[in-house]
Formats: structure tokens, sequence, C-alpha cells
């Protein structure tokens, strides 16, 4: 079991002790995209879905994922985040909406954990609300863009624009 952090001598699951710590900066960028019809773009575009402006909703929902990700994480540390920031492109090219989300922090353990909870709580919040008239979206390529900070130091995707 050695080199796995949330396991105990016994092989159970337990939250990684960071008292030892120092609280340092740190920052984590992922990202996702919604693929969709290219009409259901339109009208996500547009702001015209009937349940209303849907990148609206779909950011204030990624931000109080972020927060909520020790509550839906079970070994995550409950964090005081200092800032999140969500943007949405329209990739027309691919009939998809790419999502974005920046989460800082000063802390003694990193924030990767609450981007991608960022990222994936607003593509399920465009799915829910687009999927009266478009059910086949398909919710893909959650990763990991960036994060900096902690012990490990710098991480950056290869091959990412």
């Amino acid at each position: 079991m050695e080199g796995l952090t949330h396991l105990n001598q016994q092989g159970r699951a337990r939250m990684v002790n960071v008292s030892e710590k120092d609280v340092t900066a740190r920052r984590a960028v992922a990202a996702g995209r919604v693929y969709m019809k290219p009409e259901t773009l339109e009208l996500v575009e547009k702001g015209d879905m009937k349940k209303g402006d849907v990148l609206a909703v779909a950011q204030v929902a990624g931000i109080m994922g972020a927060k909520k990700t020790p509550d839906v994480i079970p070994m995550c540390h409950p964090l005081g985040i200092d800032g999140i920031d969500i943007s949405f492109e329209i990739n027309r090219d691919l009939a998809a909406v790419d999502i974005r989300a920046e989460v800082t922090v000063s802390a003694k353990t990193g924030v990767e954990m609450e981007a991608l909870t960022a990222v994936s709580v607003a593509a399920l919040t465009i799915y829910d609300m687009c999927k009266a008239v478009d059910k086949e979206m398909i919710i893909s390529d959650i990763r990991l863009l960036e994060k900096s900070g902690g012990r490990s130091g710098e991480f950056v995707r290869r091959n990412e624009k």
C-alpha cells in the first residue's frame, strides 16, 4: 500500500493529515466539454433555452460545486477558497461548449479536485438545462490542465491549446 496516501496501515480509507504542510498559494485549472446538436448550441448561445440562460446558471452551479467539493468527494479537505473563475467558449466547429475553471487558495493542500468538480457541475448543469431538446449530449474531456503550489510543484498538461 506504499505510495497510496489515502489508505491507512490496514488498507482502509483515511483523510491525509496535512497538519505538517506549509500554507502556500495554490492554483488549479481544469477543463471539459459538452457536445450537443448544432441547433441546441444555437439555443444556448442565443439564450433561448426555455429554462433560462444556460451559461449563467452553469457558471453559478460550477462555483457552488467547487465550494461543495468536500461534501461529495470523501477524502477532500474543506478549504477556504480564495477565488473561482469559470469561463465558457462556444465551439461551433465541434457543436460544443468548452468549460474552463480556475480555482485559487492559500492552504496546506491543493485545489485540483475543486477545479475538476467546478467543471463537472457546470457541465451537468448545461446538460440538465438542455436535456428537454437534446438528450444525446455528451459530457467529455474533463481534465486537469494546470496546478501550482505545494510540494509537488508545477503541472502543465502537454498538448493543450
